[in-house]
């Protein structure tokens, strides 16, 4: 323990496990502690079920109809993959892939005047969604051949919507479609979680739109992919990167004191002795007096017998429930997954749903969630404050993540990654040495 690193990390989440393995990797030594006793911090995946139970203070054991205990492998943070996105990049990247197995997430839904519909995506898909009127259809269509078509560097495709300067009212205003055609595109395409992109320049939501499609292309059935045992193998595999490298580990280490000297980190103090480091990244309970509240979190834990109707009894997927949609200032997501995945027991389904808080009775936010679950067997309900650091950690050398936000994917988890590995190194996260395609790694992806 008494000895010097370069870099010194706190908590195992899957932010501070993928900075720990990159900087592992780099040639960095490195240390990483967390005072639990499992990897994956908040967003762990808990089993056997007695445990999940435990953990939410309810009476009593799970009844014999869950099954085995062991069966179960519950996230407390529920996301999904990209099959285009940042987090699979960083998987090849890294070849954290050989420790993982992935299969496809079975569809893509979005919440519309109290019903569930599937997301249309491609022109063809957009020409038989339940969604829209016949003119809708062709509007939407239009919209859709344009922003895939729509190459940055060739004006003759922009169509007089300039990149840089056109926002996505004026897009949208063009093409002619409808809001609730605006709703779906805005949400559960470019999955943006409010309405404030609508003033931005439109080549951020077309990029968006754009990521949504060609992880659509890359399996068919919806843009997301989700690891067998659960998200909490996610940060074990960056863990496994790290030791490869000559990262260190200790789990179930208490920290006492952040060391300080002159404004900058010196070390880490845990069991009276000192571990000198460089450079710190931890998650936000380690330096709360570094970072800022900035909103909260409630997430609902539904356990159910059945698949979720109008899905056409998939396995897995993902709904969005559209602000406007619910007459909220935030969208509300579901994630739903099962046995399928090696997370639950035989017939079993984990549907959590999640928004971000805007009342003092959140549970009732997620009542348009919750009533389309119905009946639940068992609902385990979280509310998480959201935390920011409150300065770069370019001063001190302590570099603090965010805390997790309401969506169903990684993107922003991967932002507040690169943001921290440009702010430790002054340099971008490198992706140039990806030369082999995500199919060549998930090409054989369960289906």
């Amino acid at each position: 323990m008494n000895e010097d690193y370069d870099v010194i990390v706190l908590g195992t989440g899957l932010t501070e496990c993928i900075l720990s393995g990159i900087n592992s990797v780099k040639g960095k030594k490195v240390l990483h502690m967390d005072r639990n006793s499992y990897y994956g911090g908040d967003s762990a995946s808990i089993t056997p079920l007695e445990e999940l139970y435990k953990r939410f203070s309810l009476p009593g054991t799970p009844p014999d109809t869950m099954g085995k205990g062991r069966d179960w492998n519950v996230d407390l943070i529920p996301k999904f993959l990209m099959a285009n996105g940042q987090l699979v990049s960083m998987l090849l990247i890294t070849e954290v892939t050989r420790y993982l197995d992935f299969k496809v997430v079975e569809g893509s839904y979005v919440y519309k005047a109290g019903k569930i519909h599937k997301v249309p995506s491609t022109e063809t898909e957009a020409l038989s969604s339940s969604l829209m009127g016949l003119f809708e259809k062709r509007r939407f269509k239009n919209f859709l051949t344009w922003a895939n078509n729509y190459d940055l560097n060739n004006p003759k495709t922009w169509d007089g919507l300039d990149p840089n300067n056109s926002n996505m009212l004026e897009v949208y205003k063009k093409f002619g479609v409808s809001k609730d055609t605006i709703d779906f595109t805005g949400h559960s395409l470019a999955l943006y979680r409010t309405d404030e992109y609508l003033t931005r320049p439109c080549i951020e939501t077309l990029n968006r739109v754009k990521l949504y499609s060609e992880s659509l292309a890359r399996y068919g059935k919806s843009p997301y992919l989700y690891p067998l045992y659960g998200l909490g193998e996610l940060p074990q595999g960056f863990a496994r990167l790290s030791a490869i490298y000559g990262g260190t580990y200790m789990l179930n280490k208490p920290i006492e004191e952040i060391v300080i000297e002159d404004g900058k980190v010196v070390g880490v103090k845990s069991e009276g002795e000192i571990a000198r480091c460089k450079q710190l990244i931890c998650d936000p309970s380690y330096a709360l007096d570094r970072t800022k509240k900035v909103g909260q979190v409630i997430r609902a834990i539904c356990i159910l017998s059945h698949p979720i109707k109008d899905t056409n009894d998939v396995n897995s997927c993902q709904i969005i429930f559209p602000q406007n949609q619910v007459n909220r200032k935030h969208d509300i997501y579901v994630c739903m997954i099962s046995s399928a995945h090696n997370v639950a027991a035989q017939g079993k389904y984990i549907a959590i749903a999640s928004t971000t808080v805007e009342t003092s009775d959140p549970e009732n936010e997620l009542k348009p969630a919750l009533d389309m679950l119905a009946p639940i067997d068992q609902k385990l309900i979280s509310i998480s404050d959201l935390y920011a650091p409150v300065d770069l950690g370019t001063e001190s050398q302590i570099f603090v993540s965010r805390s997790y936000d309401a969506t169903t994917h990684f993107e922003t988890t991967c932002d507040d990654i690169k943001d921290i590995y440009k702010r430790m190194t002054g340099s971008d996260f490198d992706f140039s040495q990806m030369e082999r395609t995500k199919k060549d790694v998930f090409g054989d992806c369960a289906e």
